[in-house]
Formats: structure tokens, C-alpha cells, sequence
């Protein structure tokens, strides 16, 4: 544990990637590598001690992650969590007379689960060599989030969402129906699997280095940023003068924002290819041309009501709304949506909806802008009302915004 302080995760990579080669080539090793697992499993000392400095030196780069991207509030409940109670569920399942023994493991037989061959397909719950699996670890999570009292530790959850690639999509129907049959879930439990596609390069082929490796998270990020930062510079004044803090912090909003929206507007079961280019545009539904619209309705305000530039904007009373144009019946209409696409998005679990209705209200909000002026209104009683449809619009868009993660700007 002493010497573990020291480990970086770049060393653990290395370590990693020659493990994995050496268990493909190796059957010793991959004997004793099995036995590791069981062992760490049953509560081995130095088993427990190697993978909690892991752990730890996982963690230090994480929360550099978890720090760029606003992350906050995380209860981390890795499998191990879990593993005090796995023995009670194979246990549970055997005198149920759901888990059956089959060619040495412990395996629960689902009614319309096959093979190719059309035998039955087995949900392994313990392994010849005494090991858990995935599924016993789910099982034991299912009623620990379920079953068990909050007193004790539990949540009494009544939804259970599990955000991971489609590819575990018969994993978790398995783990799902088995835990209803088990009795672990009632009806008044949902346990639903959100699944999301892959990240692809722009050749449409696995998202990777030059040399093959995969991209961290970290260096996309970074890149992102630095990307955001020279199209700043370039439309600056004097693109030879230094960046002030103030002008960082916005190019770091809108690299990072660029990639959580690109991400968030596609439909999570589809497959999307990463592009710097279209995600950090100034056109079209990404987190740039949101912030300009934000920050557009910033300065329409702010000279409307003679405020300075440089101070953070005041948003005007409400008051009541005039139509006088199609334009602000078509914006108040799209506005007033804001419940039911909030309610559809948190029953469907697709963010693209709210993101494709942020778009839609800044395009909305352009048609008004263009047709319906703000400053130069006929009466002082209309253009009260058109600040007041400012106000809401850019309130829409804050909202939202912040649902997905992404911080504002009101200048750009």
C-alpha cells in the first residue's frame, strides 16, 4: 500500500495490456489469474490489498475527469460492494430450485433463453472454480437497491436504470427476468436497461489513435478545448494578445459542452462518428451555436435596458404578453412544451428530444428576433412583452442547458 501511492494510471495500462497478452498465451497464467479472482472474491488479504491500491490509483484519475466535467455526488458501488451478499443469493436461488448445477457451475435455465443449436442458453451464477459472475453481482445489487430497508443501507428503489452499451442488452433481460422470477423485484419495481451505441471515428471504423490505441477520455477532452480556444483566438481583435482567464474559462465551457452535447443529441442506440469539426460548429444543433444563442438574447436584453456589457445581465419583470405576429404565437406555443418534453425525456430516457427542442426554441426565437423588433417596439407595453418572451426563451435555454451538463456563457 506504501509503494502504491506512487503508481500512475498510465503504468497500470501497461500492466493491463501485458497481463491480457500473457493470459491469451499463457495457461499457467491464466490458471492463476482465475484463482486470483476467486481469491480476492473469498476476502485474501493480499489480493484485498493489491486491488485497493488499484483502486486507489484508478480513482486519483477519475476524479481529474469527474472534476473537468462537473461531475458531483457520486456514490461509488463497485461489484465488490456486492460481494458480502452474493453466497445468500446462490443460495437463495438453489433452494428455490431455480440454480441447478451444469457441467460443474452453478447456472439459472429462463424460459425462452437458447443457444443457436436451440439448446437451453445457462445464466452462470457461479463458476466451476467457486468464482461469482456478472450476474450473481446484478442479482445481489437488484436486492440490495430493492429489497433491503434504507435503515440498513438500501435505497427501496422503485426504478432502477442501467446506462451501459447495447451490446448487454440479453445480459440484463436475463438478470431482469430471473430476478422477477426469484421473487427479488415486484411489479411496482421497473428495472430498465438504457443502452447506448458506439463512438466511431470519422472513417466510420473503432474510435482510435493513429497507432491503434484507444482515445482517453482525458485527451479528447483537452483537445476539445484547445480546439474551442484557437477559433476564439482567430475571431478576436488582436489574435496576438494573450488570453485573459475569463476568455479560458469560456473556451473550456465551450470545448467540454461541445462534446457532452454532440454526445447527448444523437439517439444513445445509434452508433455516431466523432468529429471535432461538427460538434465545436457554430451551426446547426450543437452546444456552440446554443451558447451563441444564449448569449445573443444576453446582449438583446442588455441594450434594451441601456445595461453595461461588462456587468452580469439583470433579467427584466415579467409581463403580460402581446401577440402582434405569428412569429411570437409560434415561440409562446413552442415554449409552453417545456413540461411535456421534460416528462417525455424522463419516462423515454432519449436526452436528443431535449436537445432537439433546445434547437428548435433558439430557431424559434431567431424567427421572432427577425420579425418582432425589441428596442424599437411601437409601444412601451410591447416591448415589455418582448423582453418578457427574451426572458423566458433564455431562462428554456439556461434550464436545459444545465440539465445536460453544460454551463452558459452570457457573452461569446
Amino acid at each position: 500500500k506504501e509503494t502504491a501511492k506512487d503508481v500512475e494510471l498510465g503504468d497500470l495500462v501497461t500492466l493491463y495490456k501485458a497481463a491480457k497478452k500473457r493470459f491469451d498465451a499463457d495457461d499457467d497464467f491464466k490458471v492463476r489469474s482465475r484463482e486470483g479472482v476467486v481469491k480476492l472474491q473469498a476476502g485474501d488479504k493480499e489480493a484485498l490489498a493489491a486491488w485497493e491500491s488499484l483502486c486507489a490509483a484508478s480513482r486519483v484519475e477519475y476524479q481529474k475527469i469527474y472534476d473537468v466535467l462537473n461531475i458531483v455526488g457520486l456514490n461509488e458501488r463497485g461489484e465488490s460492494f456486492y460481494n458480502p451478499y452474493l453466497l445468500n443469493v446462490i443460495e437463495d436461488l438453489e433452494g428455490q430450485g431455480l440454480a441447478v448445477k451444469s457441467e460443474g457451475a452453478t447456472a439459472v435455465f429462463l424460459d425462452g433463453y437458447t443457444n443457436r443449436d436451440g439448446s437451453p442458453l445457462p445464466m452462470l451464477v457461479r463458476k466451476s472454480d467457486g468464482g461469482f459472475n456478472y450476474a450473481t453481482t446484478d442479482l445481489a445489487a437488484i436486492r440490495h437497491r430493492v429489497q433491503m430497508e434504507t435503515s440498513d443501507g438500501g435505497e427501496k428503489a422503485d426504478r432502477v436504470l442501467y446506462v451501459t452499451d447495447a451490446g448487454q442488452s440479453q445480459h440484463f433481460e436475463m438478470v431482469f427476468a430471473a430476478a422477477k422470477k426469484a421473487g427479488f423485484v415486484t411489479d411496482s419495481v421497473s428495472l430498465e436497461h438504457v443502452p447506448f451505441g458506439l463512438v466511431q471515428g470519422e472513417d466510420g471504423k473503432k474510435f482510435a489513435t493513429r497507432s491503434g490505441d484507444t482515445v482517453k477520455l482525458k485527451d479528447l477532452l483537452d483537445e476539445a478545448v484547445r480546439i474551442a480556444g484557437e477559433d476564439m483566438k482567430s475571431r478576436m481583435e488582436n489574435p496576438d494578445e494573450d488570453f485573459t482567464d475569463a476568455i479560458a474559462d469560456v473556451a473550456k465551457t465551450v470545448g467540454i459542452g461541445a462534446v457532452k452535447y454532440a454526445d447527448l443529441s444523437m439517439n444513445r442506440e445509434s452508433n455516431y462518428k466523432f468529429s471535432y469539426g461538427r460538434m465545436l460548429s457554430l451551426n446547426g444543433n450543437t452546444a456552440p451555436y446554443m451558447l451563441y444563442a444564449y448569449a445573443r438574447i444576453c446582449g438583446i436584453v442588455r441594450k434594451a435596458t441601456d445595461q453595461p456589457d461588462d456587468q452580469k445581465v439583470v433579467w427584466p419583470e415579467a409581463n403580460e404578453i402581446l401577440i402582434t405576429h405569428d412569429s411570437e404565437k409560434q415561440l409562446i406555443r413552442n415554449l409552453i412544451k417545456l413540461p411535456d418534453v421534460l416528462s417525455e425525456v424522463e419516462s423515454e430516457l432519449y436526452p436528443n428530444r431535449l436537445c432537439d427542442y433546445l434547437f428548435e426554441t433558439s430557431q424559434k426565437f431567431n424567427q421572432f428576433y427577425e420579425n418582432c423588433s425589441v428596442n424599437n417596439a411601437e409601444t412601451p407595453e410591447l416591448k415589455a412583452s418582448r423582453l418578457s418572451l427574451c426572458t423566458v426563451s433564455a431562462a428554456t435555454i439556461r434550464l436545459l442547458m444545465g440539465f445536460i451538463g453544460i454551463d452558459v456563457v452570457e457573452r461569446l
